[in-house]
């Protein structure tokens, strides 16, 4: 938390951003293009002061039209930001609704129209996963973490819940496995030396590829890829 601290004691000078974030959230006359750019403005300001560079791959990966889902492996609270520091079109994140309501976290997800999920909350849940589906139907992108939560993993990709998947299946959705790498490095560490993160857009899977998996099935292969994946490119042995 160290870098978290630092960096917004660096922009100290541009703490109006913060309640600029909020009105973009709510007024219905900024667009959803003009709220993402503000966004990835404001990860490039962060990136800047905290000593943190991101590198994309594999972006020609991403399909040109229509909605989809994106599912990363979890290593921390800077994994949303990588995504959306490399992602160039809008996207949405769902998130827990325990961990969503701190500064900057709120004003990121409010001004994404992101999702909070209770977790505890079934009836809730399922809402979320009903809300997701038609919206990805209708062409948004949604960044859904599969591992439910990061456990100081590092680069070790942990089991991903099945349930997870169920939005994408249901808006019949192209699915986009998402390989991050060094994520942790940036805010779980207690170092302001620069760092540099990794993500990596592995090739979508097209619905007419999973349509006949049931969701444990379709967790298997995304999560797999994505292991092998990290495997690879970092060497290491899962």
């Amino acid at each position: 938390m160290l870098r978290f601290a630092w960096v917004i004691l660096c922009n100290l000078p541009r703490i109006y951003m913060i309640p600029r974030m909020s009105y973009k959230a709510k007024s219905k006359k900024v667009t959803e293009e003009k709220r993402y750019a503000y966004a990835r403005l404001t990860v490039k300001r962060m990136n800047r002061a905290g000593r943190i560079t991101t590198a994309g791959y594999g972006m020609e990966n991403l399909p040109k039209e229509g909605g989809y889902v994106m599912f990363p492996n979890h290593q921390g609270k800077y994994d949303a930001l990588g995504i959306i520091a490399t992602h160039d079109k809008p996207c949405s994140v769902v998130i827990d609704d325990a961990k969503s309501h701190v500064i900057l976290t709120t004003q990121f997800v409010d001004m994404l129209h992101g999702k909070r999920m209770v977790k505890d909350d079934l009836r809730q849940s399922v809402r979320i996963i009903s809300e997701v589906a038609e919206e990805v139907a209708a062409g948004r992108r949604y960044i859904i973490f599969p591992e439910g939560g990061y456990f100081r993993n590092h680069n070790e990709v942990m089991e991903f819940k099945p349930g997870a998947f169920k939005s994408a299946m249901k808006a019949r959705a192209p699915i986009v496995p998402v390989a991050l790498i060094d994520s942790y490095k940036v805010f779980e560490e207690w170092s302001l030396k620069p760092v540099t993160t990794q993500v990596h857009y592995l090739p979508c899977i097209p619905y007419e590829e999973y349509k006949d998996m049931s969701t444990r099935e379709v967790s298997s292969v995304v999560h797999d890829r994505i292991k092998e994946h990290i495997a690879k490119v970092t060497g290491q042995q899962q």
